[in-house]
């Protein structure tokens, strides 16, 4: 029951405070990628601004090898509008391995118009894009996917503060997990998450996942 109250008090506190205002002093964010303690990439983003508008740019790449060899390998880019704090629109163009994916997401009154690989069709506005600089993931019940467009329900649970270290840094971190709410969905559609956040300066400071091995997204660095 303690948790749960904690929980609230923080999605309230936040949702209150959750706008572009909170990355005003950002200009890129860079977080590693690790599998099974290997460094295999990157995740890097960056915010430009222009009156009103922000725009956040997002660049992806990584690589997955066993005995040399290429099994497994992504690389995207996309690109976030905002006008203070609605989210206009978003593009993006995935390779995952040989296979193209993208989605073109544009604001429309009260809803998203949504054209994906995986979805084509109206969204709530109440979805954000599932994007890590972005702490509102913490905040919905539901996400699109930055890649495919897939619209993805979820259940995110406060499970406890924590202290970690990263990179010779020393962060006071809330820690929560997300998961898909419909836990019966195949295991490689299924969103099941570990995630630290750092509530003072608003950034996500390590995602960790299993998915053919052990997964983290580390973040390294922002200016």
């Amino acid at each position: 029951m303690k948790k749960i109250l904690v929980l609230i008090i923080i999605l309230i506190s936040s949702k209150v405070l959750a706008h572009m205002d909170h990355y005003k002093k950002y200009n890129k964010i860079e977080m590693d990628i690790f599998r099974n303690g290997e460094l295999i990439g990157y995740n890097y983003y960056f915010f430009t601004r222009k009156g009103d508008e922000t725009i956040v740019t997002n660049q992806i790449k990584f690589s997955v090898k066993i005995l040399g060899a290429t099994i497994f390998q992504v690389e995207g880019y996309g690109e976030e509008k905002y006008i203070k704090d609605q989210l206009i629109s978003y593009e993006s163009k995935t390779l995952q391995n040989d296979k193209e994916k993208f989605v073109n997401l544009v604001f429309d009154e009260n809803k998203f118009n949504v054209k994906g690989s995986s979805y084509s069709g109206e969204a709530s506005i109440n979805n954000i894009v599932g994007n890590w600089w972005n702490h509102k993931i913490l905040q919905t019940d539901s996400q699109i996917s930055p890649i495919s467009g897939s619209i993805k329900k979820q259940v995110v649970t406060f499970v406890g503060k924590e202290k970690i270290e990263q990179y010779g840094k020393i962060y006071n971190v809330d820690r929560f997990t997300l998961k898909s709410k419909d836990m019966t969905l195949p295991k490689d559609k299924r969103l099941n998450f570990n995630i630290w956040y750092d509530q003072e300066n608003f950034q996500i400071i390590r995602i960790s996942y299993n998915r053919m091995g052990n997964w983290e997204y580390r973040l390294k660095n922002f200016e």
